[in-house]
């Protein structure tokens, strides 16, 4: 395939994994809001709500999240010869 081959969405391959980076960017500052921001961590917890276990798999999610985006920019990083935008 040349460099130039599109995707069915109309765009090369580093345009298509930039705006999947992006999407992903947004969708974890949602879920940092929601772990620190969200009106329910400051209502009475009833007994069977374990909200330490809840905070914990969001702050995985988020993790997670985070780390799907630095990995998607090193696919952009490996299309571009592996030259790291830090280096510029």
């Amino acid at each position: 395939m040349s460099e130039t081959a599109m995707h069915p969405n109309g765009l090369p391959i580093e345009e298509t994994v930039s705006h999947l980076r992006q999407g992903i960017k947004r969708q974890a500052l949602l879920v940092k809001d929601c772990l620190k921001d969200h009106p329910h961590w400051e209502s009475e917890v009833d007994s069977v709500e374990d909200q330490g276990e809840m905070k914990a798999n969001l702050t995985l999610a988020y993790r997670h999240l985070e780390d799907a985006a630095m990995r998607l920019g090193k696919v952009i990083q490996a299309h571009n010869g592996g030259k790291s935008v830090y280096d510029k």
